[in-house]
């Protein structure tokens, strides 16, 4: 049954692999010759990151300039290890150094206007950046607003940890650290949709797994906007043998709902309970990232609705939204997926440049989650464009058994090592 799993997992991540090929498949052979076509991208993590290296591939003469705030990316996926302490923050960091030597403009700023009708950029400094296509992959921005008592201030307390902002994760970790054994650690589960549906519960579990060890009689309680969650019953499973008694999960209908955080006071509302805390880890819902909302491309629902088979924004033309922040239909928001997005999105570009009518491509879909050293589980998918948007192929969806050997759990495991090395290698390497 093992072997037969591991066979099948890594059946799954070929076909991550064939969405990439389909991607390169769906490129020209050249594009006519003109002046080189100008792509500005802005945001560059997994979805940016792999639409800049697959321009690049595409065609050395494209002028691609790449705008990231942050000269060191911190990567989400298996970040929750960090706070386990079974992984250095500096494994998640990358630099943008192999990207710009590989003749992608790269340029560490902050996007702060967008002019659709002059095809412009402005950034923090003042420069304006021209292009031809612009790409947006920004990411999430968090509503600090939704919860009252929480706020941006509110985060040096307690600390969402939910971007890509290294100090974040670093003050969770210390926090979590330094707290009295028996205290109690509260996470605040957002409702969806929002980054990376399985994360808050792979942090639960990774900071049990240090608890365990370091502060055996400290708890974890989870207050939740929803009632149930991605690979809901494996964690719970895992929790049960792994963690018994130490991780509680509310959900909205079962007093999970939260009302207010005081952080002075270390105390969270929910409906119906008072519950005090030794660290709080609160993950506000979520909308498109702030440039998405300053472009102009984000529709009432916080998100941008964007073309299945170009990305390309429905309210703006030239202007093409992938990773987190676009509304890709039935696709998950996570790094598996932004990738494969900004692969998607640079063929449909190349095709345009070219004069040639982009072709729509299928996606896959593989989350890892890691539960502990050696334990790990996934949820993986298959999806397809319908209607101008991306829609589960009937029967896709698969999730590892609750009944899964050791050896299965140590094989995902080491999947999920294999395939985040993978990832950051082809983009940053």
């Amino acid at each position: 049954m093992a072997r037969q799993r591991a066979a099948k997992t890594r059946r799954q991540i070929l076909r991550g692999a064939a969405s990439a090929a389909a991607a390169a498949a769906l490129w020209p052979r050249a594009l006519r010759a003109q002046a080189a076509p100008r792509v500005v991208i802005v945001g560059g993590g997994f979805a940016g990151g792999a639409c800049a290296r697959a321009l690049r591939s595409a065609d050395a003469k494209l002028a691609i300039t790449l705008v990231e705030a942050r000269p060191t990316y911190t990567a989400p996926p298996l970040s929750n290890g960090v706070l386990g302490g079974v992984r250095e923050l500096s494994q998640q960091q990358f630099s943008y150094d192999k990207i710009a030597a590989a003749g992608i403009k790269v340029v560490i700023a902050t996007a702060t206007a967008i002019d659709a009708q002059a095809r412009s950029v402005t950034l923090s400094g003042g420069e304006t950046l021209p292009y031809d296509r612009l790409v947006l992959a920004p990411g999430i921005e968090l509503k600090f607003d939704a919860l009252p008592g929480y706020s941006e201030a509110a985060a040096a307390q307690a600390p969402h940890a939910w971007t890509t902002d290294a100090k974040q994760f670093e003050l969770l970790r210390q926090q979590i650290t330094a707290m009295a054994d028996g205290g109690t650690v509260a996470i605040v589960a957002p409702a969806n949709p929002s980054r990376c549906p399985p994360g808050p519960y792979e942090r639960a579990s990774m900071i049990a797994h240090y608890l365990k060890a370091n502060k055996p009689k400290a708890k974890i309680v989870i207050l939740d906007a929803k009632d149930n969650f991605t690979m809901q019953p494996l964690f719970l499973d895992a929790w049960e043998k792994l963690y018994p008694d130490m991780i509680e999960w509310k959900s909205l209908s079962n007093g999970g709902n939260v009302a207010s955080i005081d952080v002075a006071k270390k105390s969270i509302e929910t409906d119906f309970d008072t519950y005090e805390y030794a660290v709080a880890n609160v993950i506000p819902s979520q909308k498109a990232g702030k440039i998405a909302g300053l472009a102009g491309v984000v529709d009432r629902t916080g998100w941008c609705p964007v073309d299945a088979v170009t990305f390309e924004s429905l309210t703006a033309k030239n202007i093409h939204i992938i990773g987190d922040s676009a509304f890709a239909g039935s696709m998950p928001k996570s790094a598996f997926s932004g990738l494969t997005e900004g692969k998607l999105c640079a063929a449909a570009i190349v095709r345009l440049f070219a004069g040639a009518a982009p072709e729509a491509a299928p996606m896959s879909s593989n989350c890892y989650s890691v539960v502990a050293p050696g334990y790990a589980i996934s949820i993986t998918g298959e999806f397809h464009p319908v209607n101008g948007e991306y829609t589960e192929v009937d029967n896709s969806i698969h999730s590892s058994p609750v009944d899964a050997p050791p050896a299965l759990r140590a094989e995902e495991a080491k999947n999920a090592d294999a395939w985040f090395h993978t990832a950051t290698s082809e983009i940053f390497g």
